[in-house]
């Protein structure tokens, strides 16, 4: 009896010790504890929120975007004294396909881009032609417009030809592609480029008659003339740059991103088509 007592004591202990031991690890449906799971569920919200955090639209940033103050067609102020032009409707399209925000600020060309490399604003839309030399210091996006170079003189000037601007005086606006076409051949021709902040200030030194000729990207001026301006265009359009959305070298890569996708798209859209065609007459 006592021998049968013991052994059923000991079969006790032992259930006893068993019922105290930790409890084993539940397992999902896949094989992996639900410790593990929960594991990897916070590591996945922990990457999501790593993607988000680098593109603008999901973390809500405005971007602040400067503009020219006056480059008809492609940024000026209308009668309403609104911006407009080809630069901000593309813009403002690009944005409303991408989902992201953003402010314009017109404050002239040579200010806009002062502002971008001094980390003032996000980018540049202004008639911003692609160069060797800037692609150095700025991120541009794909080209969205084609340009060219135009001179142009009083609609009742005799000057036909680079040739009779010997000795003479030129206009062409800081920092534009005219400028620096303007600048690369007055040597070979013979002309002082006096360079102007905007373009009315440009076109009106050749009305008064303190330059003889201006240099302009071909559409602008073309834009101009063909809304009154007593300005023609004697020699062909100069091959020029195309022009693209610039942001500082390295600072903001998904704005650039999100203008080429909403770019491609408008296009597709044809969207694109539509406001070439409100300002630029076929």
């Amino acid at each position: 009896m006592k021998k049968f007592m013991a052994l059923s004591m000991a079969a006790v202990m032992a259930f006893t010790v068993a019922g105290c031991g930790s409890k084993p690890a539940e397992t999902t449906a896949t094989g992996t504890t639900a410790a593990e799971t929960a594991a990897n569920a916070d590591t996945t919200a922990a990457e999501s929120a790593t993607e988000e955090e680098t593109s603008g639209a999901a973390s809500g940033k405005k971007y602040i975007i400067n503009t020219d103050t006056t480059f008809a067609p492609f940024e000026f102020e209308n009668e309403k004294g609104e911006m407009v032009g080809i630069d901000l409707d593309i813009l403002q399209a690009i944005a409303q396909d991408q989902g992201f925000e953003y402010e314009v600020v017109p404050v002239g060309f040579s200010a806009a881009v002062t502002a971008l490399e001094a980390g003032e604003c996000d980018g540049v839309i202004a008639g911003m032609s692609i160069t060797d030399e800037r692609v150095q210091k700025y991120d541009f996006s794909e080209p969205y417009y084609d340009s060219g170079v135009g001179m142009a003189v009083l609609s009742d000037s005799d000057i036909t030809s680079y040739d009779q601007l010997k000795d003479q005086k030129v206009a062409a606006k800081i920092g534009t592609e005219g400028c620096t076409f303007a600048e690369s051949i007055a040597e070979q021709y013979g002309f002082e480029v006096i360079q102007y902040e905007s373009s009315s200030d440009m076109y009106q030194a050749v009305i008064a008659g303190e330059a003889v000729a201006c240099f302009e990207d071909y559409p602008v001026i073309g834009y101009e003339i063909s809304r009154g301006l007593g300005l023609t265009l004697p020699t062909p359009m100069e091959k020029g740059s195309s022009y693209g959305f610039a942001t500082l070298k390295g600072a903001n890569p998904e704005l650039v991103e999100m203008f080429n996708k909403g770019l491609e798209n408008i296009k597709a859209s044809g969207r694109y088509d539509e406001i070439l065609n409100t300002y630029i007459a076929k």
